[in-house]
């Protein structure tokens, strides 16, 4: 019914950057929050950023904060992630989640994540 799919990740140095997109596809009416999560070995699940339908408001995680960027565009149905000055602790799989209403009842989506490895 829905499928949301990820992109943008790969290998960068310290310091680098990448954007991440996530595309919404399939049979839904309304889309609200849409997020990152990323998820790295040994560590617990990490919510990164968040932005809701309007894009009225947001949120980040602290460890990322002044360096990651969340923005969406409806019209497409795909919510970005601009990663600038990246370390090493920001290597992880990054998940696009979001809160999308088929029809009358709304359910959380994820994708299947892309993966992001900062190393010199």
């Amino acid at each position: 019914q829905v499928q949301l799919v990820e992109s943008g990740g790969g290998l960068v140095q310290p310091g680098g950057s990448l954007r991440l997109s996530c595309v919404a596809s399939g049979r839904f009416r309304n889309i609200y929050n849409m997020g990152w999560v990323r998820q790295a070995p040994g560590k617990q699940r990490e919510l990164v950023a968040i932005v809701n339908g309007g894009s009225t408001n947001y949120g980040y995680a602290e460890s990322v904060k002044g360096r990651f960027t969340i923005s969406r565009d409806n019209a497409k149905n795909t919510v970005y992630l601009q990663m600038n000055r990246l370390k090493p602790e920001d290597t992880a799989v990054y998940y696009c989640n979001a809160d999308i209403r088929a029809l009358f009842t709304t359910e959380n989506y994820w994708g299947q994540g892309t993966q992001v490895t900062v190393s010199s």
